[in-house]
């Protein structure tokens, strides 16, 4: 989306951020439980100096913040497999971060696991700090602790929008996850069909705190390797990465939980942003819950074109954004900037001519519109 720093900091609604709706909730939890669970932001080498910045304004807040930095591994030559530093690439392109599922890792090397574990804590709930539906929810950890369950995934239904979405499957007696990565091309389709997987991983995960120990400590988390290709300054290079998900097979009695969809609420483009700052949401203790004058449970289907893509862009195109509740979908291409007060309902589609600016006007109501031009409107 155009970030420059921890994309946590982007604000979401009323002027916080996604980093500070997440302090809002634990704070939350720490007061009404008279409780101390602590927030942990993992780091990239990229990211830990901003992040290190941002967190001093929650100081006086009731949460515990620590920060910890995932490793930091080489990328690769594609031509004959040597680490890019070697080449004379020194500087920060030269390494990557290897994925989410180093946070196992991470978090022993670090010492933040040990330091947990002095305190008495047992589970650590993992999640993208931009899902915003990824709340801590007492019953699911009731249900891990009484069952003795080590390591929990959140799932979710699939829907069209969900399709490359890794799913849960049993192999060799285990729960394992299944990536698109790991399809052969003939079997994508099938992967992708909702009926055939009915579910997918929200990377909302539960895991016990002593068995991260025990199996890092026995180097037993032996994840499958995700190559992500990439190119810097015109060579080709490899990232190797692993993804968090993939350890479910390594622990002991774990488990898939098949939770609500507003669990699953990501911001990874500036389509999903339009939804969350909307009128679509409404926000309740740091918890962004639908508005319930929306009577369709899915959200609108929303595609904006190239012009929308990096946040700064995005923001400028909207005096304020629209209301959608009514809203089934939304098509955006071209020049189109948005005046205040809008209303959009059912079926929407802009589309400003090449070389043309379209602008809709303050206060236009567009119900189920095709809009190609001024006269349009």
């Amino acid at each position: 989306m155009g970030c420059t720093g921890p994309k946590s900091v982007i604000e979401v609604r009323n002027g916080l951020t996604f980093l500070d709706l997440i302090v809002i909730q634990i704070e939350n939890l720490n007061n009404t439980y008279k409780c101390n669970v602590p927030l942990l932001l993992m780091n990239s080498f990229n990211t830990h100096d901003d992040t290190m910045k941002i967190v001093e304004k929650y100081s006086n807040s009731n949460v515990e913040i620590h920060t910890f930095n995932q490793s930091q591994y080489p990328r690769l030559v594609v031509d004959d497999f040597m680490p890019l530093p070697c080449k004379g690439h020194t500087g920060k392109d030269g390494w990557y971060p290897p994925g989410h599922g180093d946070i196992f890792l991470s978090l022993m090397n670090s010492g933040k696991l040990d330091a947990l574990l002095s305190q008495g804590k047992e589970y650590v709930f993992i999640a993208n700090s931009d899902n915003l539906g990824a709340v801590v929810d007492l019953k699911i950890l009731n249900h891990l602790v009484s069952n003795r369950n080590e390591y929990c995934m959140e799932v979710t239904p699939k829907t069209l929008a969900d399709v490359k979405g890794g799913t849960l499957i049993s192999y060799e007696g285990k729960v394992q996850l299944l990536e698109i990565a790991q399809v052969p091309d003939e079997h994508v389709s099938e992967f992708k069909s909702i009926e055939k997987f009915k579910i997918f991983n929200t990377n909302n995960l539960w895991v016990n705190l002593k068995a991260i120990k025990r199996l890092v400590e026995a180097e037993a988390l032996k994840m499958e390797i995700i190559p992500n290709p990439k190119e810097v300054d015109g060579v080709k290079v490899l990232q190797l990465e692993t993804a968090a998900g993939a350890a479910i097979r390594f622990f002991d009695n774990a488990i898939g939980i098949n939770v609500p969809r507003s669990r699953f609420l990501p911001v990874k483009a500036t389509s999903d942003l339009l939804l969350v700052q909307s009128d679509l949401y409404n926000l309740v203790d740091g918890f962004v819950v639908q508005n319930k004058a929306r009577v369709n449970p899915a959200n609108p289907s929303i595609e904006l074109g190239p012009e929308f893509k990096k946040v700064g862009n995005f923001l400028s195109r909207f005096k304020s954004i629209p209301s959608i509740i009514e809203l089934d979908s939304l098509k955006v291409s071209g020049d189109v900037w948005f005046g205040a007060g809008i209303t959009l309902k059912g079926k929407v589609t802009i589309s400003a001519k090449p070389g043309v600016k379209l602008e809709i006007p303050d206060g236009s109501v567009l119900e189920n519109k095709e809009i190609n031009g001024p006269k349009d409107l």
